[in-house]
C-alpha cells in the first residue's frame, strides 16, 4: 500500500504539523498551459494543529515529493471539516507586469520574471532560440512566459513545458521529461476515450505578416499544404511577426509552424490506477491493443485523487 504524508508549516509559529491522519481526501491537478499546480484537500479540524493562508504545504507519497505550495483558501464548515486550496509557485505568475526582451531565450524570460517576483528556479533548459524581441504591456507574467514559449514553438517546432518541480520554476522539453511508466489495457488503465479532430489546433495554411514601414502595408508570407486543404478545407492561422526578422527567418518559421499544426489532432482521456509523480508536460508510453496504439504521448492535464488509501488518476493526453 502506498504511504502518504501531508505536512503543513505554520508561518506564524514556524511549527510543522503532520496532518496526514486527519485528511479524508485530496486532489492534485496540473495543466500544461495557463494554470498553476493545484492541491486541494479535506481535513478534520483539530486543536493539535494550526493552518492559515500563506502556510507551506508539502505532500509526499512513498517518500517522493508530489506537491509543494502554499495555502490560499481555507473554508471550514459546521461539521468540523476544512476544505483547503493550495497552489504552487506558478500561482504568483498571475501578477501583471510590462517587459521588453531582446535576443533572449524563453529560459532567460523565465529567470528574469522569477527573479523579479522573488521566486526560485529549478531546471531551465536552453531552448537554443533567442527571441528577436518580446514586448509586453500590462500582461500577466504567466501570459508573458507562455508567449515566449509559443514564439519558440513557432520558430523551432519544439514545445516546452513550464512547471514547478518543487524546488522552483522549471522549463523543459517534454521529450526530456519521459515517465518510465507504461499505461495500457494490460497495465493500470481502467477506461479511455480516443478522439481524432481537426477542430482545435489544426492548420494547413500559415500566413505570416511583417509590417512594411515604406509601403505602409504588410508583407505576407504564405506556407500551406494544398493536399490537406483539398481534404479538410482551408484552415488558416494568421500571425504578425517581428520587424527584426528577415525573409529567410520568416519562411523558416512558416515551415516549422506548418509541420507542427498540419495534422489530425489525436487525443486520449484515460482513467487509471494512480501513478506517483505523473504531471502535465511529461511524456508517457501508452499501449492500447484495441486502438493499435503504442507510442509516447504528451500529458496535457493530470488529475490525481487520493481517498481511503486509494489513488487514481485521470489524464488528458495528446500526440506530439
Amino acid at each position: 500500500m502506498q504511504q502518504y504524508e501531508l505536512l503543513v508549516q505554520n508561518k506564524s509559529s514556524g511549527q510543522i504539523y503532520n496532518i496526514t491522519n486527519s485528511v479524508t481526501s485530496a486532489d492534485w491537478v496540473t495543466e500544461r498551459c495557463d494554470q498553476p499546480g493545484k492541491f486541494t484537500f479535506q481535513v478534520l479540524l483539530s486543536d493539535d494543529w494550526q493552518m492559515e493562508p500563506g502556510d507551506v504545504v508539502r505532500f509526499s507519497m512513498d517518500g517522493q515529493l508530489q506537491f509543494y505550495g502554499w495555502v490560499f483558501t481555507r473554508a471550514d464548515d459546521r461539521w468540523n471539516v476544512s476544505n483547503v486550496t493550495c497552489y504552487d509557485r506558478l500561482r504568483y505568475l498571475k501578477a501583471n507586469a510590462s517587459y521588453a526582451f531582446y535576443a533572449q531565450t524563453a529560459g532567460d524570460v523565465v529567470r528574469q520574471i522569477a527573479g523579479d517576483l522573488q521566486l526560485t528556479t529549478g531546471t531551465i533548459e536552453d531552448t537554443g532560440y533567442k527571441l528577436p524581441s518580446l514586448i509586453e504591456q500590462n500582461k500577466s507574467c504567466f501570459d508573458i512566459i507562455q508567449d515566449a514559449i509559443e514564439k519558440t514553438l513557432n520558430a523551432t517546432g519544439k514545445l516546452y513545458a513550464l512547471y514547478d518541480d518543487g524546488e522552483g520554476l522549471s522549463l523543459q522539453e517534454p521529450a526530456n521529461m519521459v515517465s518510465d511508466v507504461v499505461l495500457g489495457d494490460r497495465s493500470l488503465l481502467t477506461d479511455y476515450t480516443y478522439t481524432s479532430d481537426i477542430d482545435k489546433e489544426t492548420y494547413n495554411s500559415i500566413k505570416l505578416a511583417k509590417p512594411n514601414q515604406e509601403t505602409g502595408r504588410a508583407d505576407v508570407y504564405l506556407t500551406e499544404d494544398s493536399a490537406n486543404i483539398g481534404q479538410w478545407g482551408l484552415l488558416q492561422l494568421y500571425q504578425q511577426v517581428d520587424d527584426e526578422q528577415n525573409e529567410a527567418q520568416i519562411k523558416s518559421m512558416g515551415a516549422a509552424m506548418l509541420t507542427y499544426y498540419n495534422r489530425v489532432l489525436r487525443s486520449l482521456k484515460i482513467s487509471s490506477l494512480g501513478v506517483s509523480g505523473l504531471r502535465a508536460g511529461q511524456m508517457i508510453l501508452v499501449k492500447i491493443d484495441g486502438l493499435g496504439l503504442e507510442q509516447f504521448v504528451l500529458i496535457e492535464k493530470a488529475s490525481h485523487h487520493y481517498e481511503n488509501g486509494v489513488h487514481t488518476v485521470d489524464l488528458d493526453l495528446y500526440e506530439l
